[in-house]
């Protein structure tokens, strides 16, 4: 049994470009990692633009329990029964505690209907371009592209116009109450949310159920809309990317930067974490 006053760790991951690969969406760089981390009772939440059923696959393949965060923030979905008590401002739904704060997609394909007249051409997303639209803009099969357009709160937006019209293109969404956030492939337009907040709400859980002093985080990811959580988080993990920069960051200190790409720099970035918590050597 674990001391009772020990810390506990908390391991909030970006999905796409982080955990997994950029172009094929592997992730078996990273299964040392994630044995590990199951070995010392850590728990893993994807924080990811994916919707609910997308994460909720994942979470079979890799035999994870924990709760998750969905499209960019919009989502948190708690198992009904893993804290002892249900959370405030949750709904109870298909078995979880669902905590939102975001309107629902159709405000935002509502928005992006009446655009069409002026921007005619130079963007889609995935309501308009449906599953065979979606495979091409992905490169997703079929059966995962449905699941990628089964959303609740958001709509991705892949812009296809000239740089010079985007930024009109991003004032009118955000003019109709959108938020937008850049992902690694699209814009993510959306309610008043994002990653960050989704983040301290759920750590909010834990360190209530484990005391505030015992908790520690970290948050991996590699693109702009995983800025808000590596602010927020004890420690952030920049991944590598192959097709963009670096997230730019406010915080100066608590940072590690991946030297590889995607699962390979996830696992990499992980390891050097358990290291500095000692919780892991360099053998291990």
């Amino acid at each position: 049994m674990s001391d009772p006053v020990s810390p506990r760790f908390l391991v909030f991951t970006d999905l796409d470009g982080s955990l997994l690969d950029h172009h094929d969406y592997g992730y078996r760089d990273a299964l040392p990692q994630l044995r590990q981390l199951e070995s010392l009772g850590i728990p893993v939440i994807p924080a990811s633009s994916k919707t609910r059923v997308e994460i909720e696959r994942l979470r079979d393949e890799l035999g994870n329990t924990h709760p998750f965060i969905v499209e960019n923030g919009a989502g948190v979905f708690v198992p009904v029964g893993y804290f002892p008590q249900q959370p405030p401002d949750t709904v109870e739904r298909d078995g979880y505690w669902v905590y939102s704060t975001c309107p629902p997609r159709e405000i935002w394909l509502a928005a992006l209907e009446a655009l069409q007249p002026e921007f005619a051409g130079k963007f889609d997303y995935f309501h308009r371009a449906g599953v065979n639209g979606i495979v091409r803009m992905t490169n997703l099969s079929p059966e995962r592209a449905l699941e990628a357009n089964q959303r609740d709160f958001s709509e991705p937006v892949k812009w296809f116009g000239d740089t010079s019209e985007l930024g009109l293109f991003l004032d009118k969404l955000e003019t109709a109450g959108a938020s937008v956030l850049k992902g690694g492939r699209f814009f993510s337009v959306c309610g008043d949310c994002d990653k960050g907040r989704a983040l301290v709400w759920l750590r909010g859980l834990y360190c209530r159920a484990w005391g505030p002093s015992r908790c520690h985080d970290i948050a991996i990811g590699d693109s702009g809309n995983d800025s808000a959580m590596l602010e927020v988080a004890e420690t952030a993990l920049a991944i590598r990317s192959t097709v963009h920069d670096f997230p730019k960051l406010q915080r100066q200190t608590g940072i590690i930067y991946s030297k590889d790409y995607g699962p390979a720099g996830w696992a990499e970035g992980v390891g050097r974490w358990l290291m500095s918590k000692q919780l892991s050597d360099a053998g291990t």
